[in-house]
């Protein structure tokens, strides 16, 4: 035998003989510790699944639920929002926003701009 077929033996014996005690199947109190249980997830994507149902962003049938927020009014032409309604044009956003005496209506941003009232 060369060297090198000794140590492959070597080696191929200790990952066995390693293997068996670390839980590999004889004595009573490891061989369920090694094994998961049926609700666990087995892969990534499963356990994503499920971190995603328990905080509610997907629906029990693993369906993302879109209905929480949406723009309201004309959202063919959403060019300005106000809070969560669209508007075609500036003057009526802000004439939505019903600013206060001393303040002045901005839009800032856009697809839709933002329409806020500031000093």
């Amino acid at each position: 035998m060369s060297l090198r077929s000794t140590g492959l033996v070597l080696a191929l014996v200790l990952t066995l003989v390693l293997g068996l005690g670390c839980g590999g199947g004889g004595g009573g109190g490891g061989s369920a510790a090694g094994k998961s249980s049926a609700k666990e997830p087995q892969t990534a994507r499963e356990k994503q699944l499920q971190e995603a149902k328990a905080s509610g962003e997907v629906d029990a049938n693993g369906q993302s639920s879109w209905g929480k927020w949406r723009y309201t009014g004309e959202r063919d032409s959403c060019y300005f929002a106000a809070g969560r309604k669209c508007f075609k044009t500036e003057a009526a956003a802000c004439q939505a926003m019903r600013c206060k005496a001393g303040e002045k209506c901005k839009s800032s941003g856009a697809g839709p701009a933002t329409v806020t009232c500031s000093k």
